[in-house]
């Protein structure tokens, strides 16, 4: 049997593959992030993704295929209720949710709210759908002004409190958001509880690094699986924050994708083993969100360039897969996610190239794969491809 040692798991946060077949019931019908992307978006060129065999997923997306790809390729069914951030991830380390994370497009409830406003001593403003970076310049003056904090959501799972740090100590900061942690319980289990410290003055604000999430903690999974081993479990970007720190061994958080990918590649030039597990947030954060879909297209071709510095940087032993967590069609109405398949790509110097794994029929399919390829136990309904990728 082929021998891996270390797997690099990269996740272009909501780079989706089309729409799954209930995407309707989540009313995201004709949703597909990059066939959409390729289709709306001229001179898109990725030709490094291609040459590995992304267009191979589906040639009905208009991206090239090719007849002898450098990866083994597929995509993946999400089996576990919703398209949230949390969900995906959990997915992809081998977890299957019954019911989603709870999202409150409309705010949270005002008696939720009021319970939340006497644990903290403060009145709150906001409690809106909104864009983090938008909201802190429409409130952020009336904050300063009240010393109120804003409260505000998103499609994603959240309930994010942007504080000014003149006003609000950021240790003050983490207090709240741990209130509003332990508050969030049962039917109003958000999947993440976000400080989002701010500076500036006079409608001229900014967001700081001081950035802190309060996550659910997950159940045990492939993190686990491989710490339990004594082997690294490397999070890279906000890994971290998304498990909560459970099963990670070692983190760097990043500011944006230029940062991940280069935090990736030192630590694949490291002397780590285990598991290298990176999240690639623009695409979503800055691109998807804001139905941006030139800013999307230009972020695929940046993460396209570098990838060769990426493969180059790999040992013998080492597999790389490259996947995504849901998508954000930039292209379909409003501004959440979209219910998509995932794409999968394989590559490694020792396994086999251009292998089809076909439709899987969960994300949890990934860590099952990494179990075997690592060689740890781990319980999991996700189904391995891994003897796929061995057999010549």
């Amino acid at each position: 049997m082929n021998k891996i040692n270390r797997v690099i798991l990269i996740v272009l946060d909501s780079v989706g593959i089309g729409e799954l077949p209930d995407a309707a019931d989540y009313n995201d019908m004709g949703s597909n992030t990059l066939g959409n992307i390729a289709r709306l978006h001229v001179g898109f060129s990725i030709p490094n993704l291609v040459e590995m065999g992304l267009g191979n997923i589906d040639p009905a997306n208009e991206i090239s295929t090719t007849k002898n790809p450098t990866a083994s390729y597929g995509k993946a069914t999400e089996q576990s209720a919703g398209k949230d951030t949390t969900t995906g991830h959990w997915e992809i380390s081998g977890l299957i949710l019954d019911k989603p994370f709870p999202t409150f497009p409309n705010g949270f409830p005002d008696d939720f709210m009021a319970a939340f406003e006497n644990r903290i001593g403060h009145k709150t403003i906001g409690n809106k759908t909104a864009s983090g970076t938008t909201i802190i310049n429409e409130l952020g003056d009336e904050h300063v002004k009240t010393h109120q904090p804003i409260v505000y959501t998103s499609a994603d799972s959240v309930f994010q409190v942007a504080m000014h740090e003149d006003i609000f100590p950021i240790e003050q900061q983490y207090e709240i958001c741990q209130i509003a942690r332990e508050m969030l319980c049962g039917e109003m289990e958000v999947g993440r509880v976000i400080a989002r410290p701010f500076v500036g003055f006079n409608g001229q604000y900014a967001r700081t690094s001081r950035r802190k999430d309060f996550a659910v903690l997950p159940p045990d999974n492939i993190l686990d699986a491989i710490s339990n081993q004594k082997k690294d479990v490397y999070a890279i970007g906000k890994i971290v924050d998304i498990f909560a720190g459970k099963g990670i061994t070692k983190y760097v958080k990043t500011a944006n994708n230029q940062e991940g990918i280069d935090e990736t590649i030192r630590a694949i030039r490291s002397k780590t083993n285990g598991l290298i597990f990176t999240n690639l947030v623009d695409f979503d954060m800055l691109f998807g969100h804001r139905r941006d879909i030139p800013g999307y297209a230009n972020c695929l071709m940046e993460f396209d360039a570098r990838l060769p510095e990426i493969t180059d940087a790999l040992r013998p032993d080492d597999l790389l897969i490259i996947t995504a967590d849901h998508g954000n069609d930039p292209s379909a109405p409003g501004t959440d996610h979209t219910r998509e398949y995932i794409p999968i790509l394989n590559y490694a110097q020792s396994l086999s190239k251009g292998k089809d794994i076909g439709v899987r029929n969960s994300f949890a399919d990934i860590a099952a794969t990494i179990a075997d390829a690592l060689d740890v136990p781990l319980k999991t309904p996700g189904v391995s491809y891994f003897n796929e990728l061995i057999e010549k």
